[in-house]
């Protein structure tokens, strides 16, 4: 009697177990949610730390280019004017040698009415050129102030240029510390080698 009856308990534990197990639900396959860390194969993982966003393609601007030296890798080359044709003049325009500060190539308020009137003169006279020269005075390197010179240089050309004067009748030349105006180790000296000096260029055929 004994046996039967733990026969039948072990029938029923064996049923109910079974029905347990017949009861549990398969998980179905879930919807990915958008931007959750999915891994397997072909899903890339969102934390891999090689992914860092999309990328851009390598800058091509082209750099200007510039003068040896130059500190600031800033200074373009100004325009060159071809004097084969041309006879220089440096006296018509002697007394609109413009000055700058030290260390500086900025136009002065001052000298502005100087650069004025060579414009007035070279919209007057349309075969007429000119070339800027750029100068410094002995202070700084070599390569530093022939830079220097050429940003003065181009200073007044672009000043030029603003006030109408069409900018392929303007070229710029650098002479740096090469061609002092006064000589002298002091301010006055200086102060007289830091300009930006005009030569008038006239066609030969006139």
């Amino acid at each position: 009697m004994k046996h039967t009856n733990f026969v039948k308990l072990l029938l029923m534990s064996f049923i109910l177990a079974s029905t347990a197990i017949g009861c549990k639900k398969v998980p179905k396959s879930i919807t990915p949610i958008p931007g959750a860390n999915r891994t397997g194969p072909g899903v890339p993982s969102t934390t891999d730390p090689t992914d860092r966003g999309p990328r851009h393609p390598p800058n091509t601007e082209t750099t200007p280019t510039t003068l040896p030296n130059d500190p600031t890798g800033s200074t373009p080359f100004g325009s060159r004017i071809d004097k084969g044709d041309f006879w220089g003049d440096k006296e018509t325009y002697k007394e609109s040698t413009v000055y700058f500060a030290f260390d500086s190539a900025q136009v002065r308020p001052e000298d502005k009415s100087k650069i004025d009137a060579v414009a007035q003169h070279l919209k007057a006279n349309p075969t007429f050129k000119v070339e800027v020269e750029g100068h410094c005075d002995e202070r700084g390197t070599e390569g530093y102030n022939l830079s220097l010179g050429e940003r003065r240089a181009l200073s007044v050309r672009e000043y030029l240029i603003s006030v109408g004067v069409g900018g392929d009748r303007v070229g710029t030349i650098t002479y740096g510390e090469s061609q002092p105006a006064v000589q002298g180790h002091d301010e006055t000296a200086w102060a007289k080698n830091r300009r930006g000096e005009f030569l008038l260029l006239k066609p030969k055929t006139q």
